[in-house]
């Protein structure tokens, strides 16, 4: 048995990429999982899935609701799902900004406020928040994204303090470059993308992007139930970005 032996798992944005990397690795650790996204998607086998779209609280309240009473509650909610921008803060319109506030921020109050009154009946809850490099780095041409991902670590810090006295802790773990599809996609906006792929692989002190399997292993340590002192924390998986200075 491990650590993670029968735990209730919801996690969003689970059908690709870092989401659903998760699942498959709460699944392996011998967890109960639940896979929220946008639009019906490929199962993952042995976990259950539900379908809403994170700017409609009523379709978020339904569906956590719908996964809790699969999994027969909630133990951990990691907030995953998100949205990418590019450009300065000339680049994107006022319709732009709101719609990727709307669900890299305010869609995981939703998300979270759905699923509390379920962790406050867990002896084990955790919330776990997939902030960003971007939140810490000044990073060129993501002004937006960068925006959205400082207030998902502001907002971690305020649930952490809101919920401790719930017996609710509540991380965030802050990928690099992940190469996942949402990176393959926005690799393709760029007039070259191989090049940008490039720049992105050497931004990284390791020399290569970080692998959705790292910040999987990562979010289930920030969830592990056997760290009940591990709240209010940010945990890098960035390849040495943030605090490394390599010289080639």
């Amino acid at each position: 048995m491990s650590a993670w032996t029968g735990l209730r798992v919801v996690v969003t944005g689970g059908a690709s990429g870092i989401g659903r990397a998760t699942g498959e690795a709460f699944l392996d650790a011998g967890a109960h999982v639940a896979i929220l996204d946008v639009s019906d998607h490929t199962p993952l086998t042995g976990a259950v899935s539900v379908t809403a779209d994170l700017r409609d609280r009523g379709e978020v309240s339904a569906a956590i609701d719908l996964a809790a009473q699969s999994l027969g509650g909630i133990d951990v909610l990691v907030n995953n799902a998100g949205i990418s921008a590019i450009g300065t803060v000339e680049d994107n319109d006022d319709a732009e900004w709101a719609r990727v506030l709307d669900i890299n921020v305010v869609g995981m109050a939703r998300a979270s406020a759905a699923a509390l009154p379920w962790l406050r009946r867990s002896e084990r809850a955790a919330i776990v928040n997939v902030c960003s490099i971007a939140a810490h780095n000044g990073l060129p041409d993501r002004a937006l994204y960068s925006a959205s991902k400082g207030a998902v670590l502001s907002l971690t810090l305020a649930m952490a303090t809101d919920h401790v006295a719930d017996g609710i802790r509540v991380n965030a773990v802050s990928p690099g470059t992940v190469h996942t599809p949402f990176v393959d996609r926005m690799l393709s906006r760029f007039d070259d993308p191989v090049a940008e792929r490039a720049a992105l692989d050497a931004r990284q002190a390791t020399g290569h992007l970080v692998s959705s399997a790292e910040v999987a292993a990562t979010i289930l340590h920030a969830a592990n139930p056997s760290l009940p002192s591990l709240t209010g924390a940010n945990i890098d998986i960035d390849g040495g970005v943030t605090r490394l200075r390599v010289r080639r």
